[in-house]
């Protein structure tokens, strides 16, 4: 099961690390208006999450004291690198997290924000969690490349020729 759920988080990783690639440290940064967040802000909300979530999650809530989850909401990156670090920081932490599970303890009791949820049932509500985000990162980013997109899987119009592989 572990093999599994590091193939999917994986899988969605990298959809966001090829679209970063496609982004200029000013883009990154960039948001349709007030009320929407940049993709650097996005990055900061995502990480966040996996660190609070990850870290001793078999033994402490997934909702720790130290995360401050609204200043995710607030961009403090000056570069996209300062981004990117942060980005993998988050991923080390989860896939670390991920390798500690095991048959034993797949359905064992862990919290997030006082909630009971298995292990199983944590891993899912993340899985639904950091791709909704991470779809948010891919759409801007088309936003902003607009006809300079290049596709992350099958491209527009282009299913015809993709399927007979």
């Amino acid at each position: 099961m572990k093999d599994l759920f590091i193939k999917r988080f994986e899988y969605y990783k990298t959809l966001g690390d090829r679209t970063f690639k496609q982004l200029s440290g000013e883009q990154i940064f960039w948001a349709f208006n007030e009320e929407s967040n940049s993709i650097a802000v996005i990055v900061k909300h995502i990480t966040g999450n996996m660190l609070s979530r990850w870290t001793n999650f078999l033994t402490e809530d997934g909702e720790k004291p130290w995360r401050g989850r609204d200043g995710e909401f607030i961009n403090t990156f000056t570069t996209k690198q300062d981004m990117l670090e942060y980005w993998e920081k988050g991923w080390e932490c989860l896939f670390s997290a991920l390798d500690q599970i095991n048959d034993q303890n797949l359905y064992s009791t862990i919290y997030i924000r006082g909630e009971a949820h298995s292990v199983i049932d944590a891993v899912f509500r993340q899985l639904a969690h950091y791709p909704y985000h991470i779809g948010q990162i891919v759409y801007i980013a088309k936003m902003i490349k607009n006809h300079d997109w290049k596709t992350l899987s099958i491209a527009k119009n282009k299913s015809e020729q993709f399927n007979p592989k």
